[in-house]
């Protein structure tokens, strides 16, 4: 097959459906005969994803890989930052947590070391040293351009996805995702705009207009997504925008209901649902502050029998049929918070009435007598009682478990994959006691005879549902239909062979 540049996906802010139209090109250029990567530098995401090596990465990426057909990997997301709260992150690289890093001295560099010199002077050299340095002494900005180039040797073509907004030029020192990994990689970039949320003039032509001249000529065409009404319409939008911004506009992208892609932004939690539903069986997840790995119950969601919905409210959890506390990047905190809202009291009453109580990683380790963090892993709390409904002991600690796993339930073989700090007292994978069941694996409600067994006192029907991994790879070839029918595939092509 021909060699294609890289391409970036860029946006003109978050939640703009970067990552899926990336997973979107990655099915695309895989239908087309090439063998094609995701890549993004760095990723700041609660919902991550173990790799076969027992590595971490943003979840995203590990969709894209999927629909591109290979095994997910740490080049893939080099740099993942999982925020502990407002203000610090747990820093990722290359799969591993090298430490916590504030947020203010991560982005320092740029506002309160520059000096305003040109590129030569050795203030600006001193800032761009400094800003590519991390935790240890670590260069950030190295490390994930090492990572792309490992990729870019085994892989044709890599698509990119950029982070957030390219244009905070307060960060632009301090980028390591989007321009400027795009010149490092010789990437063509497309620039995605949301429709939907207004203003796609303004935040397209801004996005443009505030780059660099050298940044402005990686920029090769736009893409509108998440139009919604008669495509006609925007014809006249589309010359004018073509006209103030010098690019193409390569494709609109029509908004989807009926196609179904993991997410892995918590933008995107808030549009789940949150309230209770007449006749089905209605399963409430614990809405935690710092809520990770929500992806857990998108199979559960999509269950027919099944009103899936998320709440803190104690009334909700009381009338709901099974009550899940999910994972969390911080434990310790969202306990106490639990403690101080109501709901922790709120799940006691639900047991004790008879209801199934479901706990997933950090949801787990509540379920169980103790937490202790001796050693401010987590931060300041040392030691909280859990909810006491498994015997377990858990006691957190600085290594982290990643890993994928497989494993028998009534009978039959299941997969999933674990990411968590703390270790606790048992050796069980899946723990149960009298209408409760607490296990560190993610995905663990991915399984058809987990969920069975959770609905089967409560309805009367087994549903018939393809494999979630079947259903997952009907979900990308769609979506990659939906995408190539409303974009200018060959001049895409052209770019990517001709610049």
């Amino acid at each position: 097959m021909k060699q294609l540049h890289p391409v970036m996906f860029a946006g003109t802010g978050s939640d703009v459906g970067k990552s899926v139209v990336a997973a979107a090109f990655c099915r695309i250029f895989r239908q087309d005969g090439y063998r094609p990567a995701p890549f993004k530098a760095q990723n700041m995401a609660l919902n991550s994803y173990a790799t076969p090596e027992g590595l971490e990465i943003g979840r995203a990426q590990a969709v894209q890989a999927e629909a591109a057909g290979v095994a997910c990997h740490t080049d893939m997301n080099p740099l993942l930052l999982k925020p502990n709260s407002d203000h610090t992150s747990q820093v990722i690289l290359n799969g591993r947590p090298i430490g916590n890093k504030d947020a203010y001295d991560y982005w320092r560099p740029a506002q309160a070391l520059s000096k305003g010199g040109g590129a030569d002077t050795d203030d600006s050299l001193h800032v761009n040293r400094h800003c590519r340095e991390g935790l240890n002494g670590l260069d950030f900005r190295k490390e994930v351009c090492a990572a792309f180039d490992r990729l870019a040797s085994r892989y044709n073509p890599i698509v990119m996805e950029g982070a957030g907004s390219i244009s905070e030029i307060n960060l632009r020192e301090t980028d390591l995702v989007n321009l400027p990994m795009a010149r490092h990689a010789g990437a063509d970039v497309i620039l995605v705009g949301d429709i939907d949320r207004g203003g796609v003039f303004a935040s397209v032509y801004g996005s443009i207009a505030l780059q660099t001249p050298e940044d402005r000529r990686l920029i090769k065409g736009v893409i509108i997504n998440k139009f919604r009404g008669d495509m006609r319409l925007f014809d006249e939008g589309r010359r004018m925008m073509e006209e103030i911004c010098g690019v193409p506009v390569l494709g609109v992208i029509p908004y989807y209901k009926d196609i179904f892609i993991e997410e892995e932004d918590s933008v995107s939690l808030e549009r789940k649902r949150r309230q209770m539903a007449e006749g089905k069986v209605n399963v409430a997840v614990v809405l935690l502050r710092h809520i990770s790995n929500f992806t857990d119950f998108d199979t559960l969601e999509r269950d027919p029998r099944v009103n899936l919905f998320y709440t803190n409210n104690t009334s909700d959890i009381g009338r709901a049929d099974i009550i899940i506390v999910p994972g969390t990047k911080t434990t310790l905190d969202d306990l106490l918070e639990l403690r101080r809202n109501g709901c922790a009291q709120a799940i006691l009453r639900a047991h004790r009435d008879g209801k199934m109580v479901v706990g997933i990683c950090g949801g787990y380790q509540m379920l169980g007598q103790t937490i202790d963090d001796p050693d401010g892993v987590e931060g300041s709390i040392a030691s909280l009682p859990g909810l006491g409904l498994l015997p377990l002991h858990t006691t957190m600690c600085a290594t982290k478990t990643t890993r994928q796993v497989s494993f028998l339930f009534d009978g039959q073989e299941c997969r999933g994959y674990e990411i968590h700090q703390g270790v606790s007292d048992s050796t069980q994978a899946i723990m149960q006691t009298d209408h409760c069941i607490g296990t560190y694996i993610h995905g663990f409600l991915d399984n058809r005879p987990v969920i069975e067994h959770l609905l089967k006192d409560k309805v009367r029907e087994t549903a018939s549902m393809q494999s979630y991994s079947d259903f997952k790879e009907e979900q990308y070839d769609k979506l990659a239909e939906h995408v190539r029918r409303h974009v200018d595939m060959e001049r895409i092509y052209r770019i990517l062979t001709n610049g």
